[in-house]
């Protein structure tokens, strides 16, 4: 059995934008960079549980919604100054679907 869970096409999300997906009781931002690079985000800022997904995405960082938090995309690391960190997901692309690991 695999890891990976197929979650969507590629094109069905947004360039610059995200998509969530819930499983069990997670919600999970699936993003799309300008450069066509998928990266996943458990959809809570670490800051006031801001929803990600609702953020704009620049280069390869999320910024929060509610208090412009920056967060980057692959690492889920909170730029300086502020601290913290968001749950990332492993994803990969094959033949224009997206897949998601969760384990």
């Amino acid at each position: 059995m695999s890891d990976w869970t197929e979650i969507a096409r590629f094109d069905e999300i947004p360039r610059r934008g995200s998509r969530v997906i819930e499983f069990d009781t997670t919600q999970v931002a699936v993003f799309r960079t300008a450069a066509d690079e998928i990266f996943a985000l458990r959809d809570k800022c670490p800051h006031r549980s801001g929803p990600l997904s609702q953020g704009i995405v620049h280069g390869s960082k999320v910024t929060c919604p509610l208090h412009s938090w920056k967060i980057d995309l692959g690492t889920g690391e909170v730029v300086l100054p502020d601290k913290g960190c968001a749950s990332t997901y492993a994803t990969k692309v094959e033949n224009g679907r997206v897949f998601l690991k969760l384990a």
